[in-house]
């Protein structure tokens, strides 16, 4: 199979049957083979009968519904797990996303050797306020954190070889970040394509303002594991330590004073300064302890996965 186009939707029966008329019209003109798996992620209203009328009329036509909406991550998730195309195309069902794109990236996939090229909105029709402004303050963060210079870390338009998508573990709402994932699992092709954008045909949008919120500490969560998640000592460790040392000098000082310089003074339970050395000895032999444990169990599991490998291969 050439192609598999994956669409996360919730709530958008009015658009369903116009896009998949124009994903038929772009695969048959091109003689694409190809599937359409529709991800219903808890829809109320009428766009599971339209995604079962669409299957029964053509056999490309699959779909996964959702007994609630669990969010676009794990209906990529879901999706990613059934794909059969050697590409894999995900664009939003609401028509923002042109099929007319899908030809250009399948050749970026299969011709030109890409691992993933994802969608560059640069003509946007969304609010400047709600939307423009605060994407371009999240791609911002985005690129200087990962490195991956792209311009449209959210768009929902992109393409994967089929070994990215079968690689990649997509949960809580790193939709956003799957190229950054898709890097951080070995996969260094990745590139942008200016698309298309078009102003929203039915309905309304299904974010709100908190998504750049949840997005901004994904991405710490996504820093973080792929700067320390395979060597936490590094993070934890260099913190324990230094707060350690700072916690110990402070108690050197006090002890120094006390038996040398200030002998009737105040005792040093009555000084600011033996707390904060206490507290700060406190935390960083914490901060130790987590990056030790970290390391132990990051150990555990590696030894976990070479056994289950190499009993595969036995087999």
């Amino acid at each position: 199979m050439n192609i598999s186009v994956v669409i996360p939707l919730l709530n958008e029966d009015e658009s369903l049957n116009e896009l998949y008329d124009w994903i038929v019209k772009v695969m048959q003109s091109n003689r694409y083979s190809y599937e359409i798996l529709f991800i219903d992620d808890g829809s109320t209203d009428n766009s599971w009968k339209v995604i079962e009328s669409l299957s029964k009329k053509d056999s490309n036509v699959k779909g996964i519904r959702f007994q609630r909406n669990y969010g676009k991550s794990q209906a990529l998730n879901a999706g990613f797990k059934k794909v059969k195309g050697d590409v894999v195309i995900t664009m939003d069902a609401d028509l923002q996303d042109s099929p007319d794109e899908i030809p250009e990236l399948y050749n970026l996939i299969v011709n030109e050797g890409f691992d993933l090229i994802s969608g560059w909105k640069k003509k946007r029709y969304d609010s400047k306020i709600r939307k423009n402004i605060p994407s371009k303050l999240f791609n911002a963060a985005a690129r200087k954190t990962s490195g991956l210079k792209l311009h449209d870390f959210n768009c929902g338009l992109k393409a994967y070889k089929n070994e990215v998508v079968k690689s990649v573990d997509v949960r809580g709402e790193m939709h956003r970040y799957i190229p950054v994932l898709a890097k951080n699992a070995g996969f260094n092709k990745i590139d942008e394509k200016i698309v298309e954008h078009q102003a929203r045909k039915y309905g309304v949008t299904k974010f709100g303002i908190d998504r750049f919120i949840n997005g901004f500490l994904d991405l710490i969560t996504i820093w973080f594991l792929s700067k320390f998640g395979k060597r936490p000592m590094h993070l934890f460790g260099l913190l324990g330590t230094v707060m350690f040392v700072i916690g110990f000098l402070f108690a050197f000082y006090l002890g120094i004073d006390k038996l040398f310089f200030n002998p009737a003074g105040r005792l040093i339970t009555e000084r600011p300064h033996f707390y904060i050395s206490l507290i700060t000895m406190v935390i960083g032999t914490q901060f130790f302890l987590a990056g030790f444990l970290g390391e132990i169990i990051l150990r555990t599991k590696s030894k976990e996965k070479r056994y289950s490998i190499s009993k595969k291969i036995n087999l």
